[in-house]
């Protein structure tokens, strides 16, 4: 039963579906999945198209909007919006430590994990779909990882589209982890030179911060181990528009003095818990070097393993000289899994995970270069998470895929540039521009 109600000036409904857990046995195990159905309070009754959102990530639910923000506002002039929960996330039935318990050990768990990846993703839109809009296709937009989910959509169900739209998340068609890596921390180093050019104080502080890490134990209120590696990933952040700032923010209220001498404030360690937990994202760490698999070569931590040809990321190395501490940024560790009480049940699981050496193919470049569907696609020039040569060279494999390049926005151009991301990219795919 689908439950309707409003906000200011959308009309909500709540759409639950069922599906199976493994699309390659319908008959099998099924698992629930959740979708926000969003509509213009004066276009409630009336007959639109569809437009289904899918979020980055991978792991995180569906954005929660209230009333038009951001660019559901452009959508709605003249979609019925659904806001997907992907398998997994959001109000969809969960993967988390309390849960995965249930399906058995690590052996398990690394199993039923295998089916939470962009294939799987695609194939919930179809059965979603069908049931919908009545065979009709729809229009998907697809931020950051929803775009790699859309560019799977490309290549394996493309009568279920009429319109592709994609924000920072082009991926490459044929990268290893590895080589996804290797490309990434070039990039990283620069958004942290540009947020030192910025803010020069913050190389001090950082130090400061990085030094009492290497010589302290300290654990965060939520049970959280914070490492000076654990720090170091705070410039995840950085990826962001208002990234930067927001680390300085931090970064300023590093320290107090107490009677015991001075320590990390309860404020900065408050705000540090809540960036770096997995809790409500566990899915994040889990299967995020999963959706770089596409052949029989494990990932095998290729972030961390990639980490040591960049020597400069070594805090330790540059505490003990004169550079300035670096940050990382969206790549997923071992002790990630040893530091974080979220991570810490699920460690054996990412292990085997990460071992695994029969992950399919995402991408079919044959059909996507045949590919008959209006796709148009922006990429941020130098995004700290999508590599924009990677992006650049898929965009040429996909036939008739217009890109809009632009260094206005960071990542979240879609959001903090809407409506005007979504207004342009549509107009793309209609070539009114």
């Amino acid at each position: 039963m689908s439950l309707s109600y409003r906000q200011p000036g959308v009309v909500l409904t709540d759409r639950h579906f069922t599906v199976p857990l493994d699309h390659a046995d319908p008959g099998g195990e099924t698992i629930e999945l959740y979708a926000r159905e969003v509509v213009a309070g004066d276009k409630a009754h009336q007959d639109l198209p569809w437009l289904v959102y899918l979020q980055g990530g991978p792991g995180y639910g569906a954005n929660r909007f209230i009333g038009r923000q951001a660019w559901l506002d452009r959508a709605l002039r003249e979609y019925r919006v659904l806001l997907l929960d992907q398998r997994g996330t959001g109000h969809s039935t969960p993967a988390n430590r309390q849960t995965l318990a249930l399906r058995g050990g690590p052996a398990e768990q690394a199993d039923y994990l295998t089916h939470f990846r962009a294939d799987s993703i695609v194939r919930d839109c179809e059965l979603i779909r069908a049931r919908l809009t009545d065979g009709a296709p729809w229009t998907v937009l697809g931020q950051s990882f929803g775009g790699y989910c859309t560019v799977t959509y490309l290549s394996l169900a493309p009568e279920g589209l009429s319109t592709a739209v994609i924000t920072g998340g082009l991926p490459s068609l044929d990268a290893h982890a590895e080589d996804i890596y290797r490309a990434a921390y070039p990039r990283i180093e620069r958004k942290v030179a540009a947020h030192y050019l910025r803010y020069p104080q913050d190389v001090e502080r950082v130090r400061r911060v990085a030094d009492h890490l290497l010589s302290h134990d300290v654990v965060l209120p939520n049970g959280y181990r914070l490492t000076v590696e654990a720090f170091q990933s705070l410039g995840l952040m950085l990826g962001y528009g208002d990234g930067s700032h927001r680390l300085h923010y931090l970064l300023e209220d590093a320290f107090v003095r107490t009677s015991a001498g001075t320590e990390l404030s309860d404020a900065f360690q408050e705000e540090v818990q809540g960036l770096l937990s997995h809790a409500s994202r566990p899915l994040f760490a889990l299967v995020h070097e999963s959706i770089y698999g596409q052949d029989a070569r494990p990932t095998a931590w290729a972030a961390d393993r990639v980490r040591a040809e960049f020597p400069q990321f070594d805090a330790a190395k540059a505490i003990a000289g004169d550079a300035p501490v670096l940050f990382t940024g969206e790549t997923i560790h071992p002790w990630m899994f040893d530091c974080d009480p979220a991570l810490r049940p699920l460690r054996e699981t990412a292990d085997l995970l990460a071992a695994r050496t029969d992950w399919r193919p995402l991408y079919d470049p044959a059909r996507l270069a045949a590919n008959e569907v209006p796709v148009a696609a922006a990429v941020y020039h130098d995004d700290m998470y999508v590599d924009t040569a990677h992006s650049l060279r898929t965009a040429h494999a996909i036939r008739g895929l217009r890109t809009w390049v632009t260094d206005e926005f960071e990542h979240d151009g879609l959001r903090v540039g809407a409506p005007r991301v979504l207004d342009r990219l549509l107009a793309l795919t209609r070539d009114e521009v």
